[in-house]
């Protein structure tokens, strides 16, 4: 049974990596466990790697649920000079999404569930975790 999870990224200068993510996720790492390394829980039992390091190219996007897809990209244009990233949704889809990258190359990306009861629904099984 699998129970928990982690996603490593890579950035070549470490300590700017850890700063740039540090603002994307709102928060210090919560774990540190050597040079060169930090962990955040982004939600429980899911860990986001980052690591000094090539990033691996083709990888990604590593895609994380926001509540408003378009507040989020206007943040990251302000505070981390993110270029403007398309936002997309197709019918058959129940969210919508965009994706951009940090400045080492690796993928990363945003989604907004459409439906207001799925989206609420989803953020009360999330606070009952945490």
């Amino acid at each position: 049974m699998i129970h928990e999870m982690t996603i490593q990224t890579r950035v070549a200068d470490f300590a700017k990596g850890q700063a740039w993510y540090e603002v994307l996720l709102k928060r210090e790492p919560d774990f540190i466990p050597h040079e060169g390394f930090a962990e955040w829980e982004i939600i429980p039992g899911c860990w986001l790697q980052v690591a000094e390091g090539l990033a691996a190219e083709g990888s990604g996007p590593m895609r994380f649920a926001v509540i408003d897809i378009e507040a989020e990209r206007e943040r990251l244009a302000a505070s981390l000079e993110i270029a403007h990233f398309e936002i997309y949704q197709r019918e058959e889809v129940p969210v919508k999404w965009g994706t951009f990258a940090d400045p080492w190359g690796n993928r990363i990306g945003f989604f907004e569930y459409l439906d207001e009861a799925e989206k609420a629904e989803k953020l009360r099984r999330f606070q009952q975790t945490i």
